[in-house]
């Protein structure tokens, strides 16, 4: 009975695309040669990073890829609201933070696509704004993680649109 009102969860194959999302997020790649920071909001901006890389082959295709996107995104703002009250953010912000992130993730959107329609200096000041904005002194590699973006953007417009929403692919490179 306790199911009967509550919404169903997303299908599993969302679960295996949010998978293969996180798991490359997690290389250690960006964070030793890149430079990303390795840190909750370092791993976010991955995650988010590599979200953006999925939607934006997802978004608008077909209606049924359309529905996939919706229902990535539901599932990734659900993990984060779940992963903020493992670390012990209390009920009453969570809800807030959780909008923040929403918000952050919109702005990440529209910085990525016009600095992927745009030249190299564009999306690298994207992500120096975004995925670097806390980092430390030092000397990430920005223009690396600006060609790895663009790889990725070219090789997820070959990935076929139905493996995709199927969860039936991988990240160019992916270890």
């Amino acid at each position: 009975m306790s199911t009967l009102f509550r919404k169903a969860g997303p299908p599993e194959n969302i679960h295996e695309i949010y998978r293969i999302i996180v798991d490359q997020a997690r290389q250690p790649r960006f964070y030793t040669d890149f430079g990303v920071p390795d840190t909750v909001d370092g791993r976010f901006e991955m995650v988010t990073l590599h979200a953006f890389l999925v939607l934006r082959r997802l978004k608008g295709a077909t209606e049924s890829s359309t529905n996939a996107a919706q229902d990535l995104f539901d599932l990734m703002f659900e993990d984060m609201d779940v992963s903020l009250r493992e670390m012990g953010a209390g009920d009453m912000g969570v809800g807030k933070r959780v909008k923040a992130m929403v918000q952050a993730f919109y702005g990440r959107i529209a910085s990525y696509e016009a600095g992927l329609a745009e030249d190299q200096d564009a999306l690298e000041a994207a992500l120096t704004r975004n995925v670097y904005a806390t980092a430390e002194a030092g000397h990430p590699d920005v223009a690396g993680l600006a060609s790895y973006v663009r790889l990725q953007t070219v090789h997820m417009a070959k990935v076929d649109l139905a493996d995709l929403e199927n969860g039936k692919f991988g990240f160019e490179g992916a270890e």
